[in-house]
């Protein structure tokens, strides 16, 4: 029997989530990226897990922030499914208890950031109701 639970991932465990992260970002060495979470961990961030039978199979970061042209928001970041678990509904239940979380605790909107070529998520986050806007450009130091 399948037993589903989506929680926040408590900070002492956010290292937990680096396996499915690697799936998205497999350029990052796992030491930098270690690093990174537990820096983003400090910051307005928390991060969501999907839970089948106690496995993690999707993560969600959530950054939370107030913009001026949309009010308070929550910012869906590195959302991953892990393969095995993709196309069989598990992201628009993670997408809905973001959005139930969200408007619970007070947020206004949701906002979120895809990579240009992963054109199957242009459509899932489309189809959750998001509305493309701009473009969201990066420079490195």
């Amino acid at each position: 029997m399948e037993i589903i639970e989506i929680k926040l991932i408590p900070t002492k465990n956010i290292l937990t989530i680096i396996p499915l992260l690697k799936q998205l970002n497999n350029y990052t060495s796992e030491s930098i990226l270690k690093k990174r979470v537990l820096e983003m961990s400090k910051q307005h961030y928390k991060c969501v897990g999907m839970y089948i039978n106690e496995e993690l199979i999707g993560i969600a970061g959530l950054w939370f922030l107030t913009r001026h042209y949309c009010g308070s928001t929550i910012e869906p970041d590195h959302v991953i499914i892990n393969s095995a678990f993709r196309n069989k509904g598990y992201g628009k239940k993670l997408f809905n208890w973001i959005h139930n979380y969200a408007q619970n605790i007070g947020y206004e909107a949701a906002e979120l950031n895809t990579y240009i070529e992963n054109i199957s998520s242009h459509r899932f986050y489309e189809n959750e109701g998001y509305k493309k806007l701009g473009f969201h450009y990066l420079k490195i130091f």
